[in-house]
């Protein structure tokens, strides 16, 4: 059994971004919209700022308050970030509060300035082939990079990807599949989950319920990418899959934490240095 070293591979994206961000005059801008106070999500961006700071991005966080924002007042904030020559990256922090509609804020940010990957645009150019995957979601993206790195080819591979959100499972799938792996897509109302799982070669688990995937679920030598990040109560971080009993089986497997995770924040470095040279070519 091998380890997928997220941290090892996100320090080398993140040191090749750096490297690039002192070559340009002026600096790639990300601006980070985060509604209200959700702990979780206060953390995130905080690891977000860090990366910024690391590789040279500047960092630009506006804070809403829940309480007083409409989807309209926040959609109306995002195209005046479209309009800001100054701006190469609007991200907006998920989740929002209930009353405010994401898929219309989503579909308001324009597509050359979306890092995260979400609008409709850009996880629409995914489905034509892989070399139009440069602005896609950072969390499969990151996976996929995790193989590169580790030099495994999924051609031909028995892929399970289970989770079907639009942030991770949905796109993961679709990355495969243009890789030509075989690919299976389980969700919540997916009967016999185990009957998917245990022929798979490939396992891409991204549900957010701890210890999910149990090793009598996987096949001896299958890869298994844990994407899940839960904290327990006592205050651990440990993903979907039972990793001590299912590492004795995988051959290759990403650790909670430093699996994922970096890759993640990795990959949107990434993805902003792409759209501040999008924006640039554009102008």
């Amino acid at each position: 059994m091998q380890i997928l070293d997220g941290k090892l591979v996100a320090k080398e994206i993140l040191d090749t971004v750096a490297v690039e961000v002192r070559s340009l005059t002026v600096p790639p801008r990300l601006v980070v919209v985060l509604v209200g106070d959700n702990p979780a999500s206060e953390t995130y961006v905080r690891m977000k700022r860090k990366a910024c700071e690391q590789v040279g991005i500047v960092w630009e966080l506006i804070r809403l308050s829940a309480g007083d924002v409409t989807t309209e007042s926040v959609i109306d904030l995002i195209h005046e970030l479209n309009q800001r020559d100054d701006v190469h990256g609007i991200l907006v922090q998920l989740p929002l509060p209930s009353h405010v509609y994401v898929p219309q804020v989503i579909k308001a940010i324009d597509p050359y300035k979306d890092v995260d990957g979400f609008q409709a645009y850009n996880l629409g150019k995914m489905f034509l082939s892989e070399e139009f995957m440069d602005l896609s979601p950072c969390t499969p993206k990151g996976v996929l990079k995790i193989l590169d790195h580790y030099n495994i080819d999924v051609k031909g591979m028995d892929a399970t990807v289970v989770g079907h959100s639009n942030v991770v499972g949905k796109p993961m799938s679709t990355m495969l599949l243009n890789r030509n792996a075989t690919v299976t897509t389980c969700h919540i109302d997916t009967k016999d989950l185990k009957s998917h799982t245990i022929g798979a070669d490939l396992l891409v688990v991204a549900v957010g319920k701890p210890g999910l995937v149990t090793a009598d679920m996987v096949k001896d030598g299958a890869i298994v990418i844990d994407v899940g990040i839960n904290k327990l109560a006592d205050g651990k971080l440990v993903g979907d899959v039972d990793f001590e009993n299912v590492s004795k089986k995988a051959s290759y497997i990403t650790p909670v934490p430093g699996g994922v995770g970096p890759m993640t924040v990795a990959c949107l470095m990434e993805n902003t240095l792409m759209a501040y040279k999008k924006n640039t070519v554009k102008k």
